[in-house]
């Protein structure tokens, strides 16, 4: 089954993962900007990043037939530091024009400080300014349901968001409601370890349904897996689940949420690969 991997971190994977993705059925990948394992060390530091996030990747995964798109931010664990991202809130615009970015992301918290909120805030604003899509990253483990809580209330107070036009990542069983019933996209991440399972992600969707509902693989440079979501498509037929369903999980609901950006061209697999 085709699928589009809506969080993927392919700049720390190989090229034998776009290989493998491609075998499975990967139509695109849309990957967020995130933490590179240690804090960069300045402005320069991210151009560099988000350059190589809109030109040597989407070469790379051309390469396998995969479309790849791009999200752009200072990553909530560096957005402690205000006057850093103040020096990169500025540079961000420049590359927003760039074809293959849809948006802002992955956004949030981490440690739910103060500092992290305003830089949160800071951009939110900067998608609204420029009419970006928002994607965002929720904490990790004990501080999920807190700073789920606090990030949606804050959106939801503001009438300028459209919360069809945001995506909240990283959702469990304890915060996936309070997102779906605001009115905004969820993302399931699956991983080998931490977040939710392919079996977990299938108690979700069984629960709450499969509307505005996403999973993706998030695949980075720790303990993951690129086939995430074939393992999941390969777990939802275990359960029974129907091949429309999962369809709508995998491939139709990524293309509703990404269409509303002018710059998503819904992927086809043969016209990928003719473009090699």
């Amino acid at each position: 089954m085709n699928y589009i991997d809506m969080h993927a971190h392919m700049v720390s994977r190989t090229t034998d993962d776009y290989h493998a993705m491609a075998l499975s059925g990967c139509l695109a990948v849309t990957e967020p900007a995130f933490w590179s394992g240690r804090d960069r060390l300045g402005p320069e530091a991210f151009a560099d990043y988000f350059d190589h996030l809109t030109t040597f990747e989407p070469a790379r995964a051309r390469e396998y037939g995969i479309a790849h798109y791009a999200w752009l931010c200072l990553n909530p664990k560096e957005g402690e530091d205000r006057e850093l991202t103040r020096q990169v809130l500025k540079i961000i615009p420049e590359f927003l024009q760039r074809p293959t970015v849809l948006g802002i992301g992955e956004i949030g918290l981490n440690r739910v400080t103060r500092n992290e909120m305003a830089t949160f805030l800071d951009h939110v604003e900067l998608a609204l300014e420029h009419h970006q899509l928002i994607h965002i990253h929720t904490p990790h483990l004990e501080d999920k349901y807190k700073g789920t809580r606090v990030m949606v209330e804050a959106l939801a107070a503001d009438t300028r968001i459209e919360p069809g036009r945001v995506m909240i990542d990283h959702a469990e069983e304890h915060t996936a409601e309070l997102i779906l019933s605001h009115g905004f996209w969820t993302g399931i991440t699956l991983y080998p370890k931490t977040k939710a399972s392919p079996a977990r992600a299938i108690d979700m969707i069984e629960l709450y349904g499969s509307e505005r509902l996403i999973v993706a693989s998030a695949c980075d440079w720790g303990p993951s897996q690129p086939l995430a979501v074939p393992e999941f498509i390969f777990e939802a037929r275990r359960r029974g689940h129907d091949e429309a369903t999962i369809r709508k999980i995998v491939l139709d609901n990524p293309q509703r949420f990404l269409g509303q950006s002018p710059k998503f061209v819904p992927p086809q697999r043969e016209t990928a690969l003719a473009g090699r």
